[in-house]
């Protein structure tokens, strides 16, 4: 089931990307699509295994949105400390460690790959519950854990934001 579920969603992403609709493009995508799911599966959905519950799909399509809004205020926010004449003066560089709250693995690796997709930040490494996260400036590194974790937490764990 996960092989499928990651199928179906490469393959909703290949025909947004690539606008064509024609046998030999479809043909393609599904192939490709098909091979990359069989492969990999097991990067989107550990070992294989499914999300335990209906709810953490349904809270991760309803997280999904609030996180794509999420990239692309840190991709303004970025645009803007790069382009800013005093740049230098805007950018601290750090490393900063937390402990999260979050329980599930698929929740903290949600968590991380949801800071890695925010510019400004990466995650560096998970031990457990010890977050080792580069933040690009004061604001991304006060910012961490915060308003993503209680989302991450509210969508995947049931706790309220």
């Amino acid at each position: 089931m996960a092989r499928l579920i990651t199928f179906v969603i490469l393959f909703l992403f290949w025909i947004m990307l690539s606008g064509m609709f024609d046998a030999f493009h479809l043909s393609l995508g599904v192939l490709s699509c098909a091979l990359v799911a069989w492969l990999s599966s097991d990067l989107l959905f550990a070992g294989g295994k499914l999300p335990s519950s209906p709810r953490s799909l349904i809270g991760l399509a309803l997280y999904l949105p609030w996180l794509f809004w999420q990239i692309v205020v840190a991709n303004v926010q970025v645009a803007a400390i790069v382009l800013h004449p005093r740049m230098l003066e805007r950018i601290n560089p750090q490393i900063i460690r937390f402990r999260t709250r979050l329980k599930t693995p698929f929740a903290r690796v949600t968590f991380g790959q949801s800071i890695t997709l925010t510019p400004g930040t990466i995650t560096v490494n998970v031990d457990g519950d010890e977050f080792t996260v580069y933040a690009l400036t004061d604001d991304s590194a006060g910012s961490l854990p915060g308003e993503m974790e209680r989302r991450v937490a509210a969508a995947l764990e049931g706790e309220k934001v």
